[in-house]
């Protein structure tokens, strides 16, 4: 028997590592609730993974076997378990980030320790880092060519799901005592409940998301994905952090969206969308190569970038009270839902630091609180970007105007007055002129709803200043 431990791929269907183990003998589900990586973590992320895992529980409950849970040190429960239920390896599937690679390595320390194998396979990702890099061998720091070998590379098609028969009861070996079938809750991990309503967890709920986003709006997302009110997305984002569904399942769901494309408009949206599931791999790469970037520039500036320190400013950006209306709705968003939509991100992320330049950190240590789908690579490749720091980032000179991205995104101002009930009666329009009103006139037509905080055109000069002075320009 082989031991699979669950961490971010909390499926059953398409999961390399749990396949491999159940190809060479039956396996033992487990996952451990790591003291070290919850200290990482926030109330919505923790509540999905819970969701999440009493899920995967009942898929396996379905077929006689059982999820066997532990709350402590993985170095210490994995060998003990293993150990005591006599298990020829334990197997699991590998993390890119810098603190699972140090995790990973210390488990695999300690089951040397006890004479225990263990085996590690590549499942989160297409193609593993290193797998695409330069005609030098290096890897890349430019997404453009990055993404055209991704889109060429040929992919791997989807696991096969472990029979009833491949898998192991729990309740037939003699586990150790920390070890239940029972699930904590958000309060035993030392979480308060999340006050956002976030979408359900499941590979099921996983699978219907993907098969409703390939019967339709991935033929218009080259198109609408930038339009938050479509909401023309494929919301996978959170399923793919914690791997309620494979990306094999869903880059082949693409490529048969691909051959039922009626244009080469149609084929061109698919198209897009595979890019996006290339960047997500591009940010992993980038991760892989420099851990370091979760705290520092990818980008260095000769003389450092003087963030402003201002905890009103941030609040306000915070709460979704900046009175630039686009940014108030995501933020809000973001607050109800655990979720924003892309677009609206770079324009919440633009305006932190290029309107109220406060440091990127605040606004990534603020997702990481709030999003349900935080992914370390992804939001510190999306952060970086925002600010000018990262790698393939955006000019520190070209700088969203959120109101002029409002009108262009969110016309009717759909988006915005569904966040913001504030704004509801507000004609569209003076929505997005909101700025240019009188004091007078905003009071008039909506007196709960905040004055701008800043002056867009002031803050614009004063980033590119601030970018120049840390360019030793």
């Amino acid at each position: 028997m082989k031991i699979h431990w669950h961490r971010r791929d909390l499926r059953p269907t398409d999961n390399c590592g749990l396949t491999e183990a159940a190809g060479s003998g039956s396996v033992l589900p487990v996952f451990v609730f790591d003291k070290a990586v919850l200290q990482h973590g926030s109330p919505p992320r923790v509540a999905y993974m819970l969701d999440a895992l009493d899920s995967l529980r009942e898929s396996y409950r379905d077929k006689g076997s059982d999820l066997l849970l532990a709350r402590g040190d993985p170095r210490t429960v994995l060998s003990r378990l293993a150990e005591t239920t006599d298990a020829e390896a334990v197997v699991w599937n590998k993390d890119y980030s810098g603190l699972a690679r140090e995790r990973d390595t210390e488990v695999r320390q300690a089951l040397d320790e006890v004479d225990v194998a263990r085996e590690s396979y590549h499942d989160a990702i297409c193609h593993e880092p290193g797998s695409i890099t330069t005609n030098d061998g290096d890897p890349y720091s430019v997404f453009t060519y990055f993404g055209r070998k991704w889109l060429d590379r040929e992919k791997e098609t989807p696991y096969e799901t472990p029979d009833a028969d491949d898998l192991a009861d729990p309740a037939s070996h003699s586990v150790p005592d920390r070890w239940s079938t029972s699930l904590p809750t958000v309060g035993d991990l030392g979480f308060d409940e999340p006050d956002a309503d976030l979408q359900s967890a499941s590979t099921d709920a996983a699978r219907d998301r993907l098969d409703e986003f390939c019967a339709g709006d991935i033929y218009r997302y080259d198109e609408r994905r930038d339009y938050p009110a479509d909401d023309a997305t494929s919301r996978l984002s959170a399923d793919l952090k914690w791997g309620t569904i494979g990306i094999r399942t869903v880059y082949a769901a693409t490529a048969d969206a691909m051959e039922r494309a009626d244009s080469d408009a149609e084929a061109e949206s698919v198209e897009e969308f595979q890019s996006q599931l290339a960047w997500r791999e591009f940010y992993s790469h980038v991760l892989f190569f420099n851990p370091e970037v979760v705290s520092e520039n990818y980008k260095e500036y000769e003389n450092g970038i003087e963030w402003r320190d201002d905890p009103e400013h941030l609040a306000a950006w915070k709460a979704g009270e900046t009175g630039y209306p686009i940014v108030d709705a995501g933020m809000r968003q973001l607050l109800d839902e655990g979720y924003m939509h892309n677009r609206v991100r770079m324009i919440v992320a633009s305006f932190l630091t290029k309107d109220l330049l406060i440091d990127w950190r605040e606004g990534y240590d603020w997702f990481r609180e709030r999003l349900v789908d935080h992914e370390t690579a992804n939001d510190n490749g999306g952060w970086q970007w925002a600010a000018s720091t990262g790698t393939d980032s955006q000019p520190y000179f070209r700088i969203f105007n959120p109101m002029t991205q409002g009108e262009r995104y969110d016309p009717d101002a759909t988006y915005i007055k569904r966040y913001i009930p504030e704004l509801e009666a507000v004609e569209a329009e003076q929505i997005h002129t909101w700025h240019e009103l009188s004091a007078t006139q905003r009071r008039r037509l909506a007196p709960e709803y905040p004055d701008p905080i800043v002056e867009h055109s002031q803050r614009r000069e004063a980033a590119i200043e601030m970018f120049e002075t840390a360019r030793g320009e």
